[in-house]
């Protein structure tokens, strides 16, 4: 090949490099407005759920779609997380869909605000939405307080000191205070979309549900649909509120891309499921005991360390009962303490009832998705407890071991004679030269053993076994 055609070539692939982006632009635009991004959310409302939302709505920004279908079908979930949604796709740039499918799915719970707040709420057949009423999640009772009776002069005693609440006053009127702040809440997005808000409070407070077909009758939702295609061919045409302006939906034929959770969307997912962020705390724990016990053996401690700060961040986001959280660290405590402090299994033993009663109110159980497996729970106590039997068997083992240290470490050690007159002499034991007294008859290269230590010397008498 001649230079000249060399650098023909090398000034061609040049050009192409150069136009590479304005290919890639006109590409882009050729498509803009000509797609409809899916994201699928399945399960529990979670801080991962809130990731994975608002990075969608990013995504399908960037892809310059014509609207966002959300795939939804949710027991239910934590309420910041619900918001959180919610702001999200009330500030989004473009159209948000809120599907209930695939067929036997539902938008239990948080999934009905989420639903209420979506530009279009669509419905599979098969698929229900309702139960809205809130939980009170953390285990945690408010503190008393002492409050002065106000407002009503002529009631007897007004200006007097009331007697503190009990705790059961306190709950419901949390729970009261709970339940008007989550009608309020939903009437707002019913009456900012133009749905049925009467029924909305009224799944609040009553907790009630409804079918696909009651919810389209009574204006709870925009449309039934069986897949994404048939949504986007009824939605068609449709005119949204979309920052205070109305758009008309253009989703006749429009290409279908699903956006796939990135990874660390994921990991967030596996993290926050109260089995994974249990066992990773328990693995945490246990990492670190192990790098006390053993200094400088670094990889459980690296380990321990990791897995707890994980198990530690999923625990802040979940719905934690601290009572539960304060049990599980006494009942880990007591078990440590039976490895130390050997009370021959009665700390150890407590420790993993504590441990297994933990468990059980570790996480609040009226929140769906957020309990905890019994299969984990059985798992963790029958690993805490073969460690317990491992130990409780070790300790037994060093109590009838003989002594091998110190004075009575020389009790019945065998060894042999150096040098001997007249009942004293030199006595080789274990590689040491000690001073001997005994009978009088030991001669050189006789097999002694150790009877007795007085100080620096030791009584010695011949073994049987001497040739």
């Amino acid at each position: 090949m001649k230079i000249s055609d060399f650098i023909h070539i090398v000034i061609l692939i040049l050009i192409l490099l150069l136009f590479l982006p304005f290919l890639a632009f006109a590409s882009d635009n050729a498509d803009r407005g000509k797609t409809a991004q899916v994201i699928r959310i399945e399960g529990p409302i979670g801080p991962a759920t809130t990731s994975f939302v608002e990075s969608g709505i990013e995504t399908a920004q960037k892809r310059n779609a014509e609207i966002l279908i959300m795939s939804l079908d949710t027991p239910g979930g934590l309420v910041e997380s619900m918001r959180d949604i919610i702001g999200a796709i009330l500030n989004s740039p473009i159209p948000v869909a809120v599907y209930v499918s695939p067929p036997g799915a539902r938008a239990a719970s948080a999934g009905t605000y989420i639903l209420y707040a979506s530009h279009i709420a669509a419905m599979a057949p098969g698929t229900n939405l309702g139960a809205a009423t809130p939980v009170q999640i953390g285990g945690n009772i408010p503190s008393f307080s002492t409050k002065t009776a106000v407002n009503d002069e002529n009631s007897p005693g007004a200006n007097d000191s009331r007697e503190p609440e009990s705790p059961e006053e306190i709950k419901g009127a949390m729970e009261k205070k709970m339940v008007h702040d989550a009608v309020a809440y939903i009437r707002s997005l019913a009456e900012l979309r133009g749905r049925n808000a009467d029924w909305a409070e009224q799944s609040v407070r009553e907790g009630v549900s409804l079918s696909v077909s009651e919810a389209l009758k009574i204006n709870v939702i925009d449309v039934v649909a069986s897949d994404i295609g048939d949504l986007l061919s009824k939605i068609d045409g449709w005119e949204v509120t979309l920052d205070d302006r109305q758009v008309v939906l253009n989703t006749a034929n429009l290409n279908v891309q699903t956006i796939e959770p990135t990874w660390r969307i994921k990991l967030l997912s596996i993290i926050t499921n109260p089995n994974i962020a249990f066992i990773l705390m328990l693995v945490g724990i246990y990492g670190i005991i192990l790098e006390f016990s053993n200094p400088g053996s670094i990889g459980p401690g690296v380990i321990g360390v990791i897995c707890l700060l994980f198990g530690l961040y999923a625990l802040n986001v979940l719905p934690l009962n601290y009572a539960g959280l304060g049990l599980l660290i006494f009942g880990l405590a007591l078990m440590v303490a039976e490895a130390f402090v050997p009370s021959f299994g009665v700390l150890g033993i407590s420790g993993i009832v504590a441990f297994v009663l933990a468990s059980t109110m570790l996480f609040d159980t009226d929140m769906p998705g957020f309990t905890l497996s019994w299969t984990v729970i059985a798992f963790t106590a029958a690993a805490s407890g073969g460690i317990l039997i491992f130990v409780l068997g070790y300790v037994w083992r060093s109590h009838r071991r003989p002594v091998i240290t110190g004075s009575q470490g020389l009790i019945g050690k065998e060894g042999r004679v150096l040098s001997w007159s007249e009942g004293s002499g030199y006595v080789m034991l274990g590689g040491e030269r000690w001073r001997a007294y005994g009978d009088k008859n030991l001669a050189p290269e006789d097999r002694v053993r150790v009877a007795k230590r007085n100080g620096l010397e030791v009584m010695v008498e011949k073994t049987q076994h001497n040739p």
